[in-house]
């Protein structure tokens, strides 16, 4: 089974576990679908083969390049594309997404309205804030939904820092809250690191209270006094870029709807 025939199953099992659903909608905006096209892609434009049917119109995608062979039959033209992305290219056009039809268990049919839902969900930025640390201390209190978000988040933000920790934060104004803080992080990738750290939070589906997110080196001082009282998380290392092998899947280059 892949993740999101098992995030799926979950929602199904759970049907009014709003949790549940949240996190398969998450495992959708992480995972790299394939698109269905109708015809071949002209330079980083693509067309979505789309499907009109009572329920609606719908583009096809399939969490595996396997599954949309044995959908069709034949060779298509095709686009991989982060689930992020198409929601992003489809939103506000009344265009769904038919996923996994007919191949797998994870089958459903996500209608335009969900597209839209998830699109402004990923929009919340964090925001930025000034405030000093005072005290930082084991972390308590955090839901394990929110640490197992965390875990799930970090390990697809490969090469982006070595590793991040979390722990409880005291503030010279009194107020108190959590802080992930990611060591040696890349120039450039705190924006990412932290987008990815307030999706933990939005996709946890629980009130988990304050997270701030913190870029520190590891020969800061407090690097070292958060390795003695956070919790690890370790960030893969960024493996060796393969050749593309179908258009749209070079994330350098994302293809346009056309």
């Amino acid at each position: 089974m892949t993740d999101l025939d098992t995030a799926h199953a979950a929602m199904e099992a759970a049907p009014d576990d709003d949790a549940q659903r949240l996190r398969f909608y998450e495992r959708l905006a992480d995972t790299e679908v394939f698109l269905l096209l109708a015809a071949e892609p002209e330079g980083d434009q693509i067309q979505p083969e789309i499907f009109d049917i009572a329920d609606g119109r719908f583009a096809l995608i399939f969490d595996r390049e396997e599954r949309l062979s044995e959908f069709v039959g034949r060779p298509v033209p095709y686009a991989g594309i982060p689930g992020r992305g198409l929601a992003g290219m489809l939103a506000g056009q009344g265009i769904g997404l038919a996923l996994n039809l007919q191949v797998a268990p994870s089958e459903m049919l996500i209608p335009a309205e969900a597209v839209d839902w998830l699109v402004e969900t990923l929009a919340n930025n964090p925001e930025e804030a000034e405030a000093r640390l005072t005290e930082v201390n084991a972390p308590g209190g955090l839901p394990e939904a929110v640490v197992t978000g965390l875990d799930r988040k970090l390990a697809i933000a490969a090469g982006l820092a070595r590793f991040a920790y979390l722990a409880a934060a005291v503030y010279d104004d009194g107020s108190r809250g959590h802080v992930l803080a990611f060591v040696d992080a890349v120039p450039g990738a705190e924006g990412s690191l932290a987008k990815a750290a307030g999706e933990a939070l939005t996709f946890s589906g629980i009130e988990a209270g304050t997270m701030d997110v913190l870029f520190v080196k590891a020969t800061d001082q407090l690097a070292g006094h958060l390795a003695k009282v956070g919790l690890r998380f370790d960030l893969p290392e960024l493996e060796t870029p393969q050749e593309p092998s179908a258009p749209g899947m070079d994330p350098e280059k994302p293809p346009r709807l056309r």
